[in-house]
């Protein structure tokens, strides 16, 4: 579970890339302390342990959403 540091987060140029199984997954959004939030939840592989349970979340606010946006335009010229 996390919140994107935007600040932080980096391009890696990676040699070694693997696609990854799709997966269900859920989004929400809420606002606490007057920020709002999107959030991502991923269920993992149905043959898991224990299927049903989310095992990642990810959380955007306003400015991070902004920068992936800007990203994705950028790179998958949108």
């Amino acid at each position: 579970m996390a919140q994107i540091d935007i600040k932080k987060m980096e391009r890696l140029e990676k040699t070694r890339n693997t696609i990854h199984t799709k997966v269900a997954a859920t989004y929400s959004i809420f606002t606490v302390n007057g920020v709002k939030y999107f959030q991502v939840e991923t269920y993992g592989k149905e043959k898991r342990k224990v299927p049903g349970i989310s095992s990642q979340s990810i959380q955007l606010d306003r400015e991070s959403a902004r920068v992936i946006v800007d990203l994705l335009r950028h790179e998958f010229d949108l």
